[in-house]
């Protein structure tokens, strides 16, 4: 099959039921994952490739990967280009302020002096 008539497969998603508290609290451990979290939450959807981190294409397919499959991210498919959302409510419905509360810790860390 040519290359242009190929379709890559769509992301999977657990249900908003299904997302575990651990796998949040990890897939949030990380300084990359919380720079991709951080911007989602400022901005409703963003293109994969406009993230401002400074890892390679594969390392940020890795954490987009790590996110998704906790359920803090959705990605959708438009044209050539993967949209990514933070799935904010369904987290808020889930762990209520679990998101705000971790995201203010993490800003007041990055901010006090080493």
């Amino acid at each position: 099959m040519p290359r242009s008539s190929r379709r890559r497969t769509p992301p999977a998603h657990p249900a908003a039921e299904d997302i575990d508290l651990l796998d949040v609290l990890h897939a949030l451990s990380d300084p990359t994952r919380m720079t991709i979290v951080r911007v989602l939450r400022a901005e409703p959807e963003r293109a994969c490739g406009t993230f401002p981190v400074d890892v390679a294409p594969s390392t940020l397919s890795h954490h987009f990967k790590v996110l998704r499959e906790a359920g803090l991210i959705q990605q959708r498919e438009e044209a050539n280009r993967r949209l990514t959302a933070l799935r904010g409510a369904e987290l808020e419905e889930r762990f209520p302020g679990l998101l705000d509360t971790v995201l203010t810790a993490y800003d007041r860390t990055a901010e006090a002096p080493a």
